[in-house]
């Protein structure tokens, strides 16, 4: 095993899923003050619903899951360390039916279950405050630092950028999490197709997608591979479809793009 592999497995186990939800927290607020938040009941309400039903079938440690609507019109999802998910309305408005929206919570989901943020995490903290010194600030002192390394973490963007081998495995089991939860597995391989074609009509929505996440082609065909070809889960609901008409009905979002300029 290398050093820098060794390097980085300790500085993961340095970080603790404690610790890990604790910068979180931190992190969700910071992102919370730079955000619009969709401010609508109806819809918060779905989104957290969904979310949750897919958290129960997620791996790994038992985070405190949270799902917040970011109102910006292009599709694009995140997730922090330890729990908090961010999903743009964008991504509601272009899903077609459940499924497929239920994917994009299942994805990152999985970056959280599969602790792809606590890599992060360990990266941005060591190449900017060294291996000796990550101990000292999250090993021994039990996370009580926690606002500032969220801060920085925030501020570095780090968030936004998963390793391809990390994307892989989010499709992976993100689709797993999605059949486990009753939801055909498919839509997975749908959201990206509904990614391209948007991207023909509307390059500038999916922008932001394209900046911090692969092309979605590659991954269309590895998961063509794995998933089975009979289908079968749950596809759509009325809630959704409510839902989704409902969003038609409020004012218009507000531009990723234009915040970046």
């Amino acid at each position: 095993m290398s050093w820098s592999v060794t390097v980085l497995l300790l500085a993961i186990q340095l970080v603790s899923v404690s610790d890990e939800i604790a910068i979180g927290r931190h992190a969700h607020a910071e992102v919370r003050r730079q955000t619009p938040q969709l401010a609508d009941v109806a819809v918060n309400h779905y989104v957290a619903r969904i979310g949750h039903q897919l958290a129960i079938h997620a791996p790994g440690p038992r985070y405190p899951y949270s799902f917040s609507v970011a109102n910006y019109r292009e599709i694009n999802a995140f997730a922090l360390p330890g729990g908090p998910v961010w999903v743009n309305r964008g991504a509601l408005a272009s899903a077609r039916n459940e499924s497929q929206f239920a994917a994009v919570l299942a994805h990152e989901i999985a970056h959280v279950a599969l602790r792809h943020s606590a890599r992060q995490l360990s990266n941005m903290m060591i190449a900017n405050l060294g291996l000796n010194f990550l101990g000292a600030l999250l090993g021994n002192s039990g996370g009580a630092n926690a606002a500032g390394v969220a801060a920085r973490f925030v501020a570095s963007g780090a968030f936004l950028q998963f390793s391809r081998d990390d994307e892989r495995e989010a499709d992976r089991v993100g689709a797993g999490i999605l059949g486990r939860a009753g939801w055909d597995p498919h839509g997975t391989i749908e959201v990206m197709q509904i990614i391209r074609e948007q991207e023909r009509r509307d390059p500038t929505s999916v922008d932001v997608f394209f900046s911090n996440h692969p092309a979605p082609q590659e991954r269309i065909a590895r998961l063509s591979q794995t998933l089975p070809r009979i289908r079968k889960g749950r596809r759509n609901s009325i809630e959704f479809q409510s839902i989704r008409a409902r969003l038609g009905t409020l004012p218009p979002a507000s531009s990723m793009v234009a915040k970046t300029r």
